[in-house]
């Protein structure tokens, strides 16, 4: 049987300023397909072209992307402004029920970055606009300039929940991560629990409390480095092997190759 397949939600784009697109980066494909070792499948997130019971059907996990438009505030009770950025409405109108029908079904999924915060939103927790102009809050936007070395450099630690999920994936209490966002977790949603922070106590990892399958999102970019990253790599090799788990428990006489 074929590896699992993984939707990897898209964003839309423009070629040229003009050319409409749906597109996703090369380094989550990459992720996926040599890390976890499963199949990559770009998904136009846009309800105008699938339900989400056919990618549930189609799709064995789901690679929920960072991506530069924000969840819209509405979604969390909040009003649309300037201060909130620009928008995806059609995405949220995929990757909020896709999350909420995941957990109850068990079905797998990574949050990353934007990923993360739809998590969050999609069990009724709320973020904030602009994080660096919190008190006490350091600027975890991506640099203005650099090389993608420097853009992706390893520039805060995350600590973790002694004991807990991430920690025992990683085989530390403590991690160096990049960082590349401006929103973050302002209240958690249901059932979110946090497991790691920033320095300055912004939410960096989480999953879904009592959730029957994989649940991990984290605000940093993971598929950067992912194959040599002692953090990226045993983050993707275990949501690989969710994604194998669910195929055996779908189809109990299958064999993934």
């Amino acid at each position: 049987m074929a590896r699992p397949v993984i939707g990897i939600i898209g964003n839309r784009g423009l070629i040229n300023n003009r050319y409409p697109v749906h597109e996703g980066g090369q380094m989550n494909s990459c992720a996926v397909a040599h890390v976890a070792d499963c199949i990559p499948m770009l998904i136009p997130a846009d309800p105008d072209y699938m339900s989400i019971g056919e990618l549930l059907d189609v799709c064995d996990g789901f690679l929920l992307t960072g991506g530069r438009p924000n969840v819209h505030p509405s979604e969390y009770g909040e009003e649309e402004s300037p201060i909130y950025g620009t928008f995806d409405r059609a995405r949220d109108a995929i990757t909020l029920p896709l999350v909420r029908a995941c957990v109850e079904r068990g079905q797998p999924f990574l949050g990353i970055c934007r990923g993360f915060q739809e998590v969050n939103v999609a069990m009724g927790g709320s973020l904030h606009p602009e994080i660096r102009e919190l008190p006490g809050r350091m600027n975890h936007r991506m640099p203005p300039d650099g090389t993608m070395e420097e853009v992706f450099a390893l520039r805060h630690k995350v600590t973790l929940t002694p004991g807990g999920q991430f920690a025992r994936l990683f085989g530390a209490d403590e991690v160096m991560t990049n960082t590349l966002h401006g929103q973050g977790i302002h209240r958690p949603g249901a059932r979110i629990v946090i497991e790691g922070t920033a320095p300055d106590g912004t939410p960096e990892a989480i999953y879904v409390k009592d959730a029957p399958g994989f649940t991990m999102a984290v605000q940093w970019h993971p598929e950067w480095n992912a194959d040599s990253d002692p953090v990226s790599r045993p983050l993707f090799t275990a949501f690989g092997d969710a994604a194998r788990a669910w195929v055996a428990r779908k189809c109990p006489s299958a064999r993934v190759a």
